[in-house]
């Protein structure tokens, strides 16, 4: 069925095509904001360094646990050193007091050991513990990298989110002012073929980017003033004025 439109009508269907075209290059937009991308980048380092993070902690605590355990030992061996150099000073056996000397000097020589197993531990810890703060550390620059990102994507977002509402309502206008039919021909050649109406000019249509033929020309130059054509390359609805070189 041929639709028909004045020509002041169908010319107004380019202003629509505008707004729809710059729709379009908005939710492109929105879509591919470089804070998207940055995100995904920032987002999977900090994802690295908090695992890493997470194995680091765990490490310095099986550290300080080691260290717990060598402090309690330490502390297990002075207490039978005070404990036998009580019963030395007590004891008046000559075989007891040797035997307690011998004991004494092994518990002496077991407590060094322990305390320089226990410094070498203490140097562990607070290495682990540099290793862990400046892991920390960069977490902590992440997040706040991270968050300075979500902030400038959702102010560009609320912006295109802004303008799109203003073109929303702007098109609902000028559709309000077209016919039913020719608003539904062109939504429907726009769904099919990604572009509803173009201008033709100088004989080339503005949907194809291609000179019409002759026998196109012809067509469209005998179809009357009222009737809506379609590039028979786009398939979107050809809006002629005086510029179409008919």
């Amino acid at each position: 069925m041929t639709v028909t439109a004045s020509p002041h009508l169908q010319k107004r269907l380019l202003d629509l095509q505008e707004l729809d075209t710059r729709a379009q290059q908005l939710r492109h937009k929105e879509k591919t904001l470089p804070q998207h991308a940055e995100l995904t980048a920032v987002g999977a380092e900090a994802d690295g360094a908090r695992r890493q993070l997470t194995i680091e902690r765990g490490v310095l605590e099986d550290i300080r646990t080691e260290l717990t355990r060598i402090e309690s030992d330490v502390q297990m061996v002075e207490a039978r050193i005070a404990r036998d150099n009580s019963r030395l000073s007590a004891s008046s056996s000559m075989k007891d007091a040797q035997g307690l000397e011998h004991e004494l000097a092994s518990l002496t020589k077991r407590r060094t050991d322990l305390e320089d197993i226990e410094l070498a531990v203490m140097e562990r810890v607070e290495e682990q513990e540099g290793k862990v703060a400046e892991l920390t550390s960069r977490a902590e620059s992440y997040a706040a990298r991270i968050a300075a990102l979500e902030g400038e994507r959702d102010e560009a977002l609320g912006l295109l989110k802004h303008e799109l509402e203003e073109m929303s309502g702007r098109r609902d206008r000028i559709a309000a002012e077209l016919p039913d039919d020719l608003v539904s021909l062109y939504e429907r050649q726009r769904a099919r073929y990604g572009i509803g109406a173009a201008l033709l000019r100088g004989g080339i249509s503005g949907g194809s980017q291609l000179a019409l033929n002759g026998a196109e020309m012809a067509a469209v130059r005998n179809a009357a003033p009222d009737e809506v054509v379609l590039d028979p390359e786009s398939g979107c609805i050809l809006v002629r004025t005086e510029e179409s070189g008919l």
